[in-house]
């Protein structure tokens, strides 16, 4: 597999909208603050839409993020990212969604980014993965979710599978977010998650400045042994625990190498 780094050229397109050069500037800054690197790149220069999934560091999904410039570099668009509900809800967050052309959920939006062969990209572990304590490290966590197998399925996508050593020392996390949120009933599912960084309380502090190295797996045929039924649900827990499996011998494999 290549190996490259932040100093990669930038070939952004002229007349970016202002969410777009927002948010690409925003994590070059933390791409350089964290030294990313990423191996298996040419696993997503295929020429077709494929279904990036990966593991949700904490809180945020950073490495993701800073993968989605790497691609724009070099594919020319930002991978669109399959978000929480919450933010089609928010004004000001729908402004900026709308303009990264990330979605929401299954639609005619999410049909053109396909037929346009470009990349989706989703962390199945969400939240309940993202905001854990510091008892739980690196481990997936995606319990069985199986919506993302589905969406692969319905529309023909392998699915690329993605981890990244360092995401879950970016902070200290203090307790289970997750399951705080839906304790406390906070709106929109969100969790209450309280995490330490080298300066305070997440998201008053910045992230610890560890480095990031992420590797992006061989995309995974779901139907290379013959089609599947998207209703029968063992089928779907079968596929579903093969790539979180992988995920997370990609997580082993890029910790050990630190």
């Amino acid at each position: 597999m290549t190996t490259t780094s932040f100093h990669a050229q930038d070939t952004a397109a002229q007349g970016e909208v202002l969410p777009l050069k927002l948010w690409l500037n925003a994590w070059r800054f933390w791409r350089r603050y964290h030294r990313y690197e990423v191996q298996g790149l040419e696993n997503l220069q295929t020429g077709r839409a494929g279904l990036i999934v990966g593991y949700h560091g904490r809180p945020l999904a950073l490495d993701m993020c800073i993968l989605g410039v790497e691609v724009y570099e070099r594919m020319g668009y930002l991978p669109h990212g399959i978000i929480h509900g919450y933010f089609e809800q928010n004004p000001a967050l729908k402004w900026l969604i709308d303009g990264l052309q990330f979605v929401t959920g299954d639609s005619q939006a999410l049909r053109d980014v396909i037929a346009r062969g470009e990349h989706i990209v989703t962390v199945p572990g969400g939240t309940r993965e993202g905001c854990r304590s510091f008892r739980h490290r690196y481990e997936v966590d995606w319990g069985k979710r199986t919506g993302y197998i589905r969406l692969a399925l319905k529309y023909d996508l392998p699915i690329i599978p993605v981890a990244c050593s360092g995401v879950d020392d970016t902070y200290i996390g203090l307790n289970d977010g997750y399951a705080w949120g839906k304790r406390l009933n906070v709106p929109y599912r969100l969790p209450a998650w309280v995490g330490l960084g080298p300066l305070g309380l997440w998201p008053f502090s910045p992230p610890f400045p560890v480095k990031m190295r992420q590797v992006i797996g061989e995309p995974i045929d779901l139907t290379a042994d013959g089609p599947v039924d998207p209703t029968d649900r063992a089928a779907l827990l079968a596929l579903h625990q093969k790539v979180t499996g992988k995920v997370q011998a990609l997580l082993e494999l890029q910790n050990a190498a630190r």
